[in-house]
């Protein structure tokens, strides 16, 4: 398989404070440091929204008693590159590459660390997977970023997920639209166009990101007939207020994007200064609701840690002990979570 090419920038072309360089330095060691020249693009201060998703910060070597695979994702995976966690749907990372290096990524110990590309070997260890396993309806395509592939690889890919006639649904995770919006080509869309029915999720998290390019983007995929999704995480400094999630929500509808879930933060090793309490999601809900379309206004789950599953929470659907909060699983499985009552310092 093979990577597309793009431009991005090193970390001495950021307006760093070069007191604070041998830190950050020393974080880029430990969790690499990348990013495109289009998002940069888009910083428009030291500290602003967007640099505090992609420029590393020396908090995330703190020993934060937080998990480097929170959601189980490795004792889910029955072949290398598969995660099979919900009966009737999976995840096949086909990629270990994106654009820019999010400073909270999900998979924080993975992207852009060990091997540099999806073996064939691997993926057809996957694909055997899938044709003998039947229950398996709907595959979704992560990594990294699966838009990273060059066309023909990811033609290729697809190719032998539609050969399988079990697997119905083909979905793409991607944050291309918004750190890479070039990639989205009508080249690209005319060829995903031949794989329906083909579903794509994108990462908006701030208003900031919604631009006249990554419109453009999601024009081209909407225009060929994919049904786009969002998936926000809530980020403290970044995204933890009700009218930056209202601006947000509402300009993703505006260029044909539908808001799906609002992800609380992963408990990811290297993430915590990135923790809200879950006060404040539940309070950005409340605000959201009869406030803009309900189109606009999307789930709010949290991912549980040992690959329980996504549950949704709304106000007075949960039980609380202190920090202790229980959610029931889809399994119906009481789970307890371990809340913050005040962000990390």
């Amino acid at each position: 398989m093979k990577y597309i090419t793009y431009s991005s920038i090193t970390i001495d072309k950021l307006n760093i404070n070069p007191t604070l360089m041998p830190a950050i330095r020393s974080v880029a060691a430990r969790y690499p440091f990348l990013v495109s020249s289009s998002y940069a693009a888009l910083i428009r201060e030291p500290g602003d929204a967007i640099w505090r998703q992609c420029v590393p910060d020396i908090r995330e070597l703190e020993d934060d008693g937080q998990l480097s695979d929170p959601l189980a994702e490795v004792s889910l995976s029955p072949v290398p590159g598969l995660i099979h966690r919900y009966p009737d749907r999976v995840v096949l990372l086909v990629s270990n590459r994106c654009p820019v290096y999010c400073r909270f990524c999900m998979r924080k110990r993975h992207v852009g660390c060990g091997d540099r590309t999806s073996s064939r070997e691997r993926l057809d260890q996957a694909l055997a997977y899938l044709r003998a396993t039947p229950a398996v309806r709907d595959v979704t395509l992560s990594g990294g970023d699966p838009l990273m592939l060059d066309d023909a690889s990811l033609h290729d890919i697809l190719t032998r997920l539609r050969a399988i006639k079990h697997v119905s649904v083909i979905r793409i995770g991607t944050r291309i639209p918004v750190t890479l919006p070039e990639r989205v080509t009508p080249e690209l869309c005319a060829m995903l166009k031949r794989f329906h029915p083909l579903y794509v999720n994108t990462h908006f998290n701030h208003p900031t990101e919604i631009t006249v390019a990554s419109a453009g983007a999601c024009g081209l995929l909407a225009d060929a007939g994919i049904p786009l999704g969002n998936q926000t995480v809530l980020l403290r400094g970044v995204n933890d207020d009700v009218g930056t999630m209202r601006d947000l929500m509402s300009g993703l509808l505006g260029i044909r994007v539908r808001p799906y879930y609002l992800h609380q933060m992963d408990l990811v090793k290297g993430t915590a200064h990135f923790r809200t309490p879950l006060a404040s999601g539940l309070e950005i809900i409340k605000s959201l609701r009869g406030h803009i379309s309900g189109l606009a206004v999307p789930h709010y789950v949290i991912d549980l840690a040992g690959g329980k599953g996504k549950v949704p929470i709304l106000p007075d659907m949960f039980e609380r002990d202190g920090d202790r909060v229980f959610v029931t699983t889809y399994r119906g499985e009481r789970v307890a979570y371990q809340d913050i009552t005040t962000p990390p310092a």
